[in-house]
């Protein structure tokens, strides 16, 4: 059998933890910044775990990628 392909897209946007979490970034960190408050704007600077209901799509694109526990 060949090998999967992972694609590529998913690969840049996902990190994964050593414990098996699945990291984002935020949205609306690009633009339109000026009437942002400071701290929201830190806040939206952070990763967050992607949610249970895209875990399973994610996993689809890194198919190389240790599975969650």
């Amino acid at each position: 059998m060949p090998k999967m392909k992972t694609h590529r897209a998913g690969a840049k946007r996902y990190k994964l933890t050593g414990t098996g979490k699945i990291l984002r970034r935020q949205a609306g960190t690009k633009h339109l910044l000026q009437h942002k408050s400071q701290a929201r704007k830190n806040r939206l600077s952070s990763m967050v775990e992607v949610s249970d209901t895209h875990k399973k799509l994610v996993l689809k694109q890194l198919p190389y990628a240790k599975k969650h526990k």
